[in-house]
């Protein structure tokens, strides 16, 4: 069946179950649910849904898992421990996968990564990882991670291979046709464009006389959803996050259970890894573990007046504020990582666009969330802040804001009983490569205040990472369990993939907004081959390692005897606790004033890492004026020629100067 016909039967399906908006529109609309719901829950385990569904789901991976690990241990001189691991369904390996942020960059290289692991992918099993993804239960992505996983999980698990077949020159309406920028989709043809502009300011007014905030979130979001659900009415302006839960092959557990994250962020404060909220959305869910918040609220009932979960008025809720574009857009708010740079383009852009929403200048760049779900809520942890729970309205930005920009929040939560996480690092670190910085984050966070219920593996400073080479190829970390009962619990084991050059120079700019389709092409095949060691020719025992990677948790609480060749793979890919530059380690840092430097041999880990310390570099107040005032004044030149123009000018003037 050809991609367009599968997404025309989901649409037609999810029509019949009222899964839409009910206004059939970017407005969400009142609907009647039961007078004594309660919207709500205390996050002390995963919802009834989600462990029903992975029920269904565990049953699935257990027949991928043998018949991957089965193919990648073909070689090994002894396979007999598969017998073992497979004599008890609760012994099967879990697996998860974490998509990193990065624009169009993380998007491209990451479905490279994933298409790597996707048996529906040509090659895979001959020279990739296929068949992993089908034994994977979580798919968790954040900003342009988020745009590749969203993409796949809502066009019907559609895969990568059956979106680079649709590529062409001629088919400008295929997915992830970005040959024009997000700024001007219609390239020369300015009709296009207009008319484009024009259906987005009439979905956001619609949701606006709706009653409901918008900000430069709703705009971001409609303007990806075209180069993501194109096959849908009006690029999916009705189309919902909580459609997928109503759709076969996720109620079937046909695919991974997809997650989204997001940041909470107060208007005019910052975050980092150690103070923030982190949200996730889910199919039947959106909320966060931690002790700021500690609850989950039904994603299909946002936009609901709720105090403690309960609706205000008994019987009515509003269904259809959970738009895919707007959660997608949410999770990448790359507007409002820029605003102290570009304040005058972004203030024209409120000015022009936002002059009758009741949201206050200093909340135009976030995702609003209002009513705030969680009002009145009394789940949050003693000690802690009420202030989420104290606000009419939840705002939310881009997931990557505290510098964890590979999601694995959702994935190392001990509920949800992961035993290996793929870290796909897309990320831009020096020169636009990753830099480890994502790990690190993630592993100061677990000694928080935020972090008490998280555990991640120990990892290295960045002077390590670079000197090593761990952020050019992939590393495994947390490789024996035996070295981590320090830490809260045993965390899954790492296996880290960062973007590196292989037959593409992939590190562009988290700010290029066009790819043509050769560019594409190559991006997504540079990706495959960052996750194959070069189509395994660098390695052809890396397939046969990844699967040593996969059971390493179960065969060590399970005390299995592992072959000689896992022996040499975790030798070979294991960080091994080597620190390049031991006196970078700050030992003021609190994150690690409980841990003790340990170097040792083989799979174990050391007990210390070193934060990274900024190396941005600072322009000129002269220069940044100058570039605000030239970004203010060709944004303002267009004004004349309406609303339509005055957007695409002062978006392209915002994107050009980055």
């Amino acid at each position: 069946m050809q991609l367009q016909d599968l997404l025309l039967s989901l649409s037609v399906a999810i029509s019949t179950a009222h899964a839409w908006s009910p206004t059939d529109s970017y407005a969400p609309g009142e609907i009647t649910c039961d007078a004594d719901v309660n919207l709500v829950r205390n996050a002390t385990d995963l919802s009834s849904d989600e462990q029903e569904w992975l029920k269904k789901r565990d049953t699935i991976t257990e027949s991928a898992m043998k018949t991957f690990l089965t193919r990648a241990t073909a070689n090994f001189s002894d396979t007999s421990f598969l017998d073992s691991l497979f004599e008890n369904s609760s012994y099967v390996p879990r697996v998860g996968i974490a998509a990193s942020g990065g624009g169009y960059r993380a998007m491209l290289s990451g479905a490279g990564m994933l298409a790597a692991f996707d048996n529906r992918t040509r090659g895979a099993n001959e020279n990739g990882l296929g068949g992993l993804l089908q034994a994977t239960t979580y798919l968790s992505g954040l900003s342009g991670g988020n745009w590749m996983t969203g993409t796949l999980a809502w066009n019907n698990w559609t895969s990568v291979q059956e979106i680079i077949d649709s590529f062409s020159d001629s088919n400008t309406s295929s997915i992830w046709d970005i040959t024009n920028s997000i700024v001007t989709p219609g390239g020369n043809n300015s009709t296009f464009t207009s008319e484009r502009f024009a259906s987005i300011i009439s979905d956001i007014d619609d949701k606006q006389e709706a009653g409901f905030d918008i900000t430069l979130v709703d705009v971001w979001g409609r303007m990806l959803s075209y180069y993501f659900f194109p096959s849908l009415p009006n690029g999916g302006a009705a189309y919902t996050w909580s459609t997928l839960r109503d759709a076969d092959v996720f109620m079937n557990a046909e695919m991974p259970f997809p997650i989204s994250v997001a940041d909470g962020q107060y208007p005019g404060t910052s975050v980092d890894s150690l103070n923030s909220t982190v949200f996730e959305f889910n199919p039947f869910e959106m909320g966060s573990w931690d002790p700021t918040l500690n609850a989950f609220t039904d994603v299909k009932y946002l936009g609901t007046n709720v105090t403690n979960g309960s609706p205000i008025e008994s019987g009515k809720c509003i269904a259809g504020f959970d738009n895919v574009g707007f959660i997608i857009g949410t999770s990448s708010d790359i507007l409002n990582d820029i605003t102290s740079s570009y304040e005058a383009v972004l203030t024209y852009l409120e000015t022009e666009f936002l002059s009758d929403s009741t949201a206050t200048s200093d909340e135009y760049t976030l995702g609003i969330y209002s009513p705030n779900p969680f009002k009145g809520t009394t789940n949050i942890d003693s000690n802690y802040s009420t202030s989420i729970v104290d606000s009419d309205s939840l705002y939310l930005a881009d997931g990557g804001e505290d510098g964890e920009v590979v999601p694995f929040i959702p994935l190392i939560k001990k509920e949800r009983e992961i035993d290996v996480v793929f870290a796909f690092d897309n990320d831009d670190g020096s020169d636009d490569w990753p830099s480890g910085s994502n790990l690190i984050s993630t592993y100061e966070r677990q000694f928080s205040s935020q972090g008490k219920s998280i555990a991640f593996p120990y990892v290295p400073d960045l002077a390590t990472f670079s000197d090593l080479g761990l952020n050019e190829r992939p590393t495994f970390f947390g490789c024996d369990a035996s070295n981590l009962t320090d830490l809260a619990y045993v965390p899954p084991l790492i296996v880290y993939i960062p973007n590196a050059q292989y037959s593409y120079p992939s590190n562009t700019s988290t700010y290029t907004l066009s790819y043509s389709m050769e560019e594409r092409l190559e991006m997504i095949q540079n990706g495959y081959e960052a996750a194959t060691r070069n189509n395994l020719t660098e390695d052809s025992g890396f397939l046969g390692c990844v699967g040593c990677a996969v059971i390493r948790r179960k065969q060590e609480s399970l005390n299995i005897t592992l072959p000689s060749e896992c022996e040499q793979c975790f030798a070979n890919y294991c960080w091994n606790g080597t620190l390049t530059d031991v006196s970078s380690v700050s030992s003021s840092n609190s994150s690690y004033s409980n841990s003790t430097t340990t170097l040792s041999s083989g799979a174990a880990e050391s007990t210390t890492a070193s934060s990274n310390a900024s190396n941005s570099s600072s322009t000129s107040s002269s220069s940044a004026a100058s570039s605000s005032s030239a970004a203010k004044a060709n944004a303002a030149a267009s004004v004349e020629t309406g609303k339509l123009f005055s957007l695409l000018t002062a978006f392209g003037v915002l994107f050009s100067l980055m």
